[in-house]
C-alpha cells in the first residue's frame, strides 16, 4: 500500500470513529506498529488527527456524524462562535454539549481563563494544550459517530457538577421546543440543562421551524440563543415571546 494511500485510510478510521487506538490501527491497514506510529506522527503535525495516549483522535468538527453538516453555513457557524464566546466571562465554570457550532464556540474560548466541562471528544482534544483553561471531561459511554459521551454515567456526573453557563447546540427548534437526533444525548442535555446556571443555545437560522427525532425541551428552558443575522422577524418574536434572549452574531 502506498503511503499516502494508507494514511488516508488512517485519516478514515480516525474520522468515522472519533477515537482509535494503535493497534485497532495497526490491524485495520495492515502494517508495522512502528509504520502507524510515523503516519499518525505526519497526520497530528498537518493538524488532521491529535496524537493521543495509545492511539488518535479527530479534532475536525467530529466524526462521521458531522461530515455531513460540516461543510453546512460554515460562515454563520463561525460567527455564532465568535458572539457566544463573548458572552462568557473569565473565571467562569462552562459546560459545552458537543456540535459543530459548540466546537466554534471552544475555538474562540482558548485564552480565556475558564472552567470548560464537556462530554466532547474533540471539544477536549482542541482545549487540552490551553494553559488557561481547566478542563474537566464528563465519561461514560462514547457514542462512536460522534466522539461524544452519553448514558447513564454521563448523567451521573453531570448530577454532581454546577456551572454558570450551559452553551449547547441542537439539531431542531419549533414552537414546540428544542429537538435532537439521539434519545441518549437528549436524556444527557437535560440533565446538562438542570446542572447551568443560564441556557444559552447556539444554532444557524437554518435549523428553526424544523424537528428531529427527539424532543428536549420547551423554549421557555433557554435564557439566550445566539443565532445568524437570517432569522426572519417571526422567529424573533416567537422565540422573545418564550423569554428567550435572542443576540444575533454579525
Amino acid at each position: 500500500m502506498l503511503v499516502d494511500q494508507r494514511r488516508g485510510n488512517i485519516l478514515e478510521i480516525v474520522e468515522s470513529k472519533g477515537f482509535v487506538s494503535l493497534q485497532e490501527l495497526v490491524d485495520a491497514v495492515g502494517a508495522s506498529e512502528s509504520t502507524v506510529r510515523r503516519d499518525l506522527d505526519h497526520l497530528d503535525g498537518t493538524g488532521q488527527i491529535r496524537r493521543t495516549r495509545g492511539g488518535a483522535a479527530y479534532v475536525g468538527d467530529s466524526l462521521t456524524a458531522f461530515d455531513d453538516r460540516q461543510g453546512t453555513a460554515v460562515v454563520e457557524k463561525q460567527r455564532i462562535g465568535r458572539r457566544a464566546a463573548e458572552l462568557i466571562e473569565p473565571g467562569e465554570t462552562v459546560l459545552l454539549d458537543g456540535g459543530t457550532t459548540t466546537l466554534e464556540v471552544a475555538r474562540n474560548l482558548v485564552g480565556k481563563r475558564l472552567q470548560v466541562v464537556t462530554n466532547s471528544l474533540p471539544i477536549v482534544n482542541l482545549l487540552v494544550g490551553a494553559a488557561e483553561v481547566e478542563l474537566v471531561y464528563l465519561g461514560g459511554y462514547v457514542y462512536p459517530k460522534t466522539g461524544v459521551a452519553l448514558g447513564a454515567l454521563t448523567i451521573e456526573a453531570l448530577k454532581g457538577i454546577r456551572a454558570r453557563r450551559l452553551v449547547m447546540s441542537v439539531g431542531g427548534i419549533t414552537e414546540a421546543g428544542l429537538f435532537n437526533s439521539n434519545s441518549l444525548l437528549v436524556e444527557t442535555e437535560r440533565q446538562m440543562i438542570e446542572a447551568a446556571d443560564e441556557v444559552i443555545v447556539v444554532t444557524d437560522s437554518g435549523k428553526l421551524g424544523h424537528t428531529e427525532l427527539a424532543h428536549l425541551c420547551p423554549l421557555g428552558d433557554v435564557q439566550k440563543m445566539v443565532v445568524d443575522g437570517e432569522i426572519t422577524e417571526e422567529w424573533r418574536a416567537t422565540l422573545e415571546e418564550s423569554g428567550v434572549d435572542v443576540v444575533i452574531a454579525e
